[in-house]
């Protein structure tokens, strides 16, 4: 889904989480790099350089010793490219992806069990993974930017996770 702001997507996730009476939400920041990297810790799950045959961004720039590819100027399907070990498509690149995080311009002062910083610039919220205008630098998995929560665009998109309950 694209051309939805974060405040969209936190809607959705209500609506959802009331239609299926299962909890859903946006992925913390720390949870997001998380399933990006999928036991890695090179810039992509993949390794240290990129091409477009691996994700959506534009091919016109280059990161980490890889060659010029293609610009597609667009969105593409969700499984055009190879799932990560973790059976995720689409981290690297395709869309942003918001994130349940308020802006912070460091890791420093982090919460250390991987939920979200939910005080702070909060008019702001982060955005991860890249898109299909993005240059390869801003796809790698430590990437983080942020955007206005109420923008939209045809490069932002949400991943959700949902929360899981243990039977006792």
């Amino acid at each position: 889904m694209i051309n939805v702001s974060r405040n969209n997507a936190k809607e959705y996730v209500r609506w959802l989480s009331g239609e299926t009476g299962k909890t859903y939400r946006l992925l913390s920041e720390a949870e997001w790099e998380y399933a990006a990297r999928a036991g890695t810790t090179t810039p992509f799950w993949w390794g240290r350089s990129i091409s477009t045959e691996q994700a959506n961004y534009d091919g016109n720039d280059t990161y980490g010793g890889g060659s010029n590819g293609t610009y597609r100027k667009k969105t593409v399907a969700v499984d055009s490219f190879e799932a990560n070990p973790f059976g995720l498509y689409n981290v690297h690149g395709n869309v942003r992806e918001w994130v349940e995080d308020c802006h912070h311009s460091s890791y420093e002062g982090a919460p250390d069990d991987g939920t979200a910083r939910t005080a702070g610039d909060c008019s702001r919220r982060i955005v991860r993974g890249g898109s299909w205008l993005s240059d390869p630098r801003t796809v790698r998995s430590a990437y983080r930017g942020s955007r206005a929560a109420d923008i939209r665009g045809d490069n932002i998109g949400f991943r959700l996770a949902r929360t899981l309950t243990l039977a006792p």
